[in-house]
């Protein structure tokens, strides 16, 4: 029997497909079609240069084969294998089990992987993909930042008729813009957070949003904020099994975003308002933008209870203020953050720029000092009990 390897895997029900590890990977070693991003194990030397810039931890999967699963193999599935019992090694030696429990604990990625909550609903990944795209039908566009802002951002609300496609909050979809790159390719398929509940936009429609910011250059950014209604747009996914929203009316849940991500936030806040109206659990928003002008929902959040939601705004470039940041706002309110981190029923969720996290996560760590709390510690339970998800980009 040949000796045991080590196989590098990504988890099909975590991934997003947003690219990062192939454009990370300096061995060439990660590719896509158009169900799942793959490793080829004949290429793949442990750099780890691809395990933190993972969004989702999905990229931080190992396993101890007998023989490597091939680029196919990967490529069929929905769900990653389980870890196989391997009797003997190379030279009739039982596999230490430890080795595989070192092989898991080892690669914890930028902070560790993600657990979907206890109490969320069970999402459905992966119904469609390019070559079998879900077709959707634009009913609706609208601006979110205000008309003196250049920060253009989009409102799109997609709506699927009679086709199946169940969401959950927190979940993505992939949108397939129309024609060829410069090497004459089929443009990539981009990666949107769902911004309504799973019910649609009103109770038991089938449709969902997207929050889209217009960027210069860009492909699909600009062909979704320029979509007309009447358009069809061709949709894959869904996309996500962690990053989900708590069933539990008791649930705690503070939102920290910046721009766009706000979206799944969006999604939370209305399922928890039309679902759960009389829940006791405490939802908190910690939202980031240069000004008020450039704040997607701005006019909206205005118009949602404190009694719902409670909101905290930071703007870094008003003129003649200060800047302010979400970090700063979580300090600002420390007390009753900090009592809320002391909760079981605690969920935290970091939606947004990659460049908040470590601002968020010094925040957190003065906030747990001040408590005789240690964040780190906290931090990994409640990532462990599917409590702290963090999706950035």
């Amino acid at each position: 029997m040949n000796a045991p390897l080590k196989q590098h895997l990504i988890d099909p029900e975590i991934c997003i497909r947003c690219n990062t590890c192939e454009e990370t990977c300096p061995e060439d070693a990660i590719t896509h079609d158009n169900n799942n991003y793959v490793v080829d194990a004949t290429k793949c030397n442990f750099c780890m240069d691809c395990i933190q810039p993972c969004p989702t931890g999905s990229i931080d999967n190992w396993r101890i084969v007998a023989q490597a699963y091939s680029i196919d193999d990967q490529y069929s599935w929905n769900e990653l294998p389980k870890q196989a019992e391997l009797a003997s090694g190379a030279e009739g030696e039982a596999v230490d089990a430890e080795v595989l429990a070192l092989i898991d604990a080892a690669h914890t990625g930028a902070g560790g992987k993600s657990v979907a909550p206890a109490s969320a609903a069970k999402p459905a990944i992966n119904l469609y993909n390019r070559d079998a795209a879900a077709v959707a039908t634009v009913t609706g566009n609208y601006r979110l930042t205000h008309d003196e802002s250049d920060v253009d951002v989009h409102h799109v609300i997609l709506d699927f008729a009679d086709q199946p496609f169940p969401v959950l909050e927190g979940q993505s979809i992939g949108i397939v813009p129309p024609g060829l790159d410069a090497d004459g390719k089929p443009h990539r398929i981009r990666l949107y957070s769902i911004a309504s509940p799973r019910h649609g936009e009103r109770p038991n429609t089938n449709n969902l949003a997207l929050t889209v910011k217009r960027e210069p250059n860009g492909v699909c950014s600009n062909y979704i904020c320029d979509l007309k209604k009447g358009d069809k747009v061709q949709v894959t996914g869904p996309f996500g099994a962690t990053f989900l929203m708590p069933n539990d009316p008791a649930a705690n849940i503070i939102m920290i975003c910046t721009g766009t991500g706000s979206a799944p936030f969006r999604g939370f806040t209305e399922w928890r308002r039309r679902a759960m109206p009389g829940a006791s659990g405490r939802m908190m928003l910690f939202f980031g933008a240069r000004r008020p002008q450039d704040l997607p929902y701005f006019g909206p959040l205005q118009k949602v209870p404190e009694s719902l939601l409670r909101k905290h705004f930071a703007y870094s470039r008003v003129p003649g203020e200060k800047k302010v940041y979400v970090q700063d706002l979580l300090r600002r309110e420390e007390a009753a953050v900090s009592g809320l981190l002391a909760s079981a029923a605690t969920h935290i969720y970091v939606c947004g720029l990659k460049g908040m996290e470590q601002g968020v996560d010094a925040a957190l760590d003065d906030i747990c000092r001040g408590s005789e709390l240690r964040w780190h510690e906290l931090r990994s339970q409640m990532r462990a009990e599917g409590r702290y998800h963090v999706e950035t980009y």
